[in-house]
């Protein structure tokens, strides 16, 4: 349980205060009880009352208690719980007020101040809880056995059954056990009670009755056990008896609608308040910004703060000397704000996207002059996982380094992968190059995540034939002390070749191997084809040498662009020594070998030649495809040979390929050109001109594709090779 402590308040209720600290007055003394019998005892004096727990801490005797206008000697009462001090204290007269009712405490036991979702019970074990009550005559009884005694009672005839013929007890003890029953989920036993009590003040004439403390007990009792349903039953029973409510009867009510998820009641309730006449007491507002929390309405909550500020500014609350509005003021304040990041934490993990809602209430929050801290930044930085959430990532990074000089390495790296999941490369190197300028220094898995996104910028790169990036990528991994590995450089080679550019592929080649790093067969591969796109068949074959000569065994790309450079030169013998060295190597020619064969006879006239390559590939159970056919039917239409470009187009139709609008006119055009006897209309409707897919060669279009700023310098073909920097191997 609970630990709980009682002080009595002007209107004569009492307020329960939860571990707080106290200096008591000047004539104190303290004795330490054994732990195997705790002991507690309950006085009253001048119709005051005070019930402290275990949990409470005492500093020395330099203050005096107020508000306790006669000797009251006082010891310590705690439900259930272990109680190791006894302290008697005989406080002056007229003393200061530094001992006073706290309506916050007591809100907050009830409530549980909407700060924290659990409360703390008691771990002691039961045979080291015998918490005993001295009554009127000195004698001494057993509340926990008491209590152990009604906790299953149903009826009030079930407690009369326990407590006839005991002495009467406070009413305080009473209210102590009804909050207790409520949380242990004993309801029946908590209203029985009550109802015992009413009965009793029917037998005494009015005397020993149910108070307005033990209503808000009974009320609290119904929040923890959560049977919302006897709550109209017990106003209505305070209407009869006729009780009327106060604050805390209030901001117990808000709790008990909160609790039921009702959190728009919970807020109507203040107006409530506010017509019987009450002033909302800081409980009350934490209530209520509670309630934006539940309903996940930070704007809702922020606004509800900054009209609660106006009105404290001008003094419209506040003044009520007995709380110290100052000080609760500063709760309320980070209250506001806590609430406001697990809202925004709480949008950011919802399947929808409210990042725009995320960035609104940043700059609410701003507006309002409520500062995040970086925890809390760092926080909504772990919640952003969507592509959707890089904005919000981005500006809450940008925070961080604004206006704190530390942040989580783990917090970098993890912004990296966001922007990298949101294509946003270029935004993970920026974060990347403010580790390594401002720190914190980056360690293996910030190289590893940078060095993936750099690998899927060349990839785009090079699959676009845009060399120019490429290269400037490759400079940028070097400036940031960034080695590239083999992967990036082939990437950059590929692009070369791609883009036909023969003396940036060989310059790039060269880069490579002087930065240490060695060639693999697709370095070769690439360099191999950018040189043959080049016309410079010598220099492929002086680079297919030295790479047979380093025990490079070539690959089935390398091989289809020996044969088309051997095709290129006319060295058909050497072409056929390249298909029987495959062979020996368990390496099968495919229809990508023949096509680049029968590309290479077109283009330099020899269609015979390729008509015959084509004939060898029937032969090998290859299935030409629509780049055969198309290229083989364009190289016999323009060497003259018009009918057997028509068989072709028409043997290709009835094989159901696709052929383009080209190989279409070069048939028709050599039919007419060379007045062949051929029946056009056979060939069927023109097919449909297809799009030309241009490679994106440029810095602004590869912008527009990797994310990369659209301005930049114009390239120099100087950037294309760095000379190596001393000791650089």
């Amino acid at each position: 349980m609970q630990a709980l402590s009682i002080w009595p308040s002007h209107g004569g209720s009492l307020v329960v205060i939860p571990h707080l600290d106290f200096e008591l007055g000047s004539s104190c003394s303290a004795s330490i009880k054994p732990r195997s019998r705790k002991k507690w005892s309950v006085i009253e004096g001048c119709h005051s009352f005070f019930l402290l727990s275990s949990y409470s801490r005492f500093s020395r005797s330099e203050t005096c208690c107020g508000n306790l206008n006669c000797s009251l000697r006082c010891g310590f009462l705690s439900r259930y719980s272990r109680l190791n001090v006894v302290l008697f204290c005989e406080p002056k007269r007229d003393s200061c007020r530094g001992l006073a009712a706290s309506a916050w405490a007591l809100e907050e036991q009830e409530i549980g101040n909407g700060l924290e979702t659990e409360e703390s019970h008691s771990k002691d074990n039961d045979n080291d809880n015998e918490g005993e009550v001295e009554s009127e005559k000195s004698e001494r009884i057993d509340v926990r056995a008491l209590a152990s005694s009604l906790q299953f009672a149903k009826t009030a005839d079930d407690i009369e059954m326990v407590l006839k013929g005991m002495d009467e007890l406070p009413l305080q003890v009473h209210s102590s056990m009804i909050s207790g029953f409520g949380r242990d989920k004993h309801m029946d036993a908590a209203i029985s009670l009550v109802e015992w009590l009413k009965r009793k003040k029917k037998e005494s004439g009015g005397g020993i009755g149910p108070n307005l403390f033990i209503y808000n007990s009974l009320l609290g009792a119904v929040k923890h056990s959560k049977q919302f349903g006897q709550m109209e039953k017990i106003l209505d029973d305070m209407a009869e008896e006729g009780i009327k409510p106060n604050i805390v009867t209030y901001n117990v009510l808000m709790a008990i609608y909160l609790e039921k998820g009702e959190a728009t009641k919970a807020l109507n309730v203040i107006e409530e308040i506010q017509e019987k006449g009450f002033s909302p007491s800081p409980v009350t507002y934490s209530t209520a910004l509670y309630a934006y929390r539940r309903m996940e309405n930070g704007t809702g909550a922020l606004k509800f703060f900054v009209e609660l500020r106006e009105k404290y500014v001008k003094g419209e609350i506040g003044g009520n000397a007995d709380e110290n509005w100052e000080y609760e003021f500063v709760k309320l304040e980070k209250f506001t704000v806590r609430i406001c990041q697990q809202v925004m934490r709480r949008w950011l993990v919802k399947d929808e996207n409210l990042s725009t809602n995320v960035l609104k209430l940043l700059r609410d929050m701003d507006d309002a002059g409520l500062k995040l801290s970086r925890e809390d930044y760092e926080s909504l930085i772990w919640a952003c996982t969507r592509e959707e959430h890089y904005l919000v990532a981005k500006e809450l990074y940008s925070r961080i380094r604004e206006r704190n000089s530390e942040i989580s390495l783990s917090v970098c790296n993890h912004l990296i992968w966001v922007m990298g999941k949101a294509k946003k490369w270029w935004a993970a190197l920026e974060i990347y190059e403010d580790l390594l300028d401002k720190g914190p220094t980056p360690n293996n898995m910030s190289y590893e995540l940078i060095v993936s996104h750099f690998n899927i910028l060349l990839t785009a790169a090079s699959k676009r034939g845009i060399w120019r990036w490429g290269v400037r990528l490759l400079n940028k991994m070097e400036d940031k002390g960034l080695k590239p590995s083999s992967r990036e450089w082939n990437a950059v080679l590929v692009a070369c070749s791609k883009a036909s550019e023969t003396t940036a592929a060989v310059q790039i080649f060269r880069r490579m191997v002087e930065q240490g790093e060695k060639p693999t067969i697709i370095s070769y591969g690439a360099l191999l084809s950018a040189l043959e796109k080049g016309k410079l068949y010598d220099e492929a074959l002086r680079v297919w040498d030295h790479m047979i000569k380093v025990g490079m065994k070539p690959n089935l790309y390398a091989y289809t662009i020996m044969a088309s450079i051997f095709t290129a030169k006319g060295n058909f013998k050497m072409v056929n020594a390249v298909f029987q060295e495959m062979a020996s190597s368990g390496i099968e020619p495919t229809v990508v070998t023949y096509n680049a064969i029968i590309s290479g006879c077109a283009r330099n006239g020899m269609s015979s030649a390729a008509y015959e390559w084509f004939h060898r590939m029937k032969v090998h159970n290859i299935s030409p495809n629509e780049i055969t056919y198309e290229m083989l039917i364009e190289a016999l239409a323009n060497d003259g040979k018009p009918r057997l470009a028509y068989d072709l187009y028409l043997r290709a139709h009835n094989e159901d390929v696709n052929l383009s609008s080209k190989a279409y006119d070069a048939v028709v055009r050599s039919s007419q050109v060379y007045g062949a006897t051929t029946d056009l209309s056979i060939l069927g409707p023109r097919p449909p001109d297809k799009k030309k897919v241009q490679i994106r060669k440029t810095l602004t279009e590869f912008s527009k594709i990797a994310d990369v700023p659209r301005r930049s310098k114009p390239f120099d073909r100087k950037e294309i090779y760095i000379p190596p920097k001393h000791g650089n191997q």
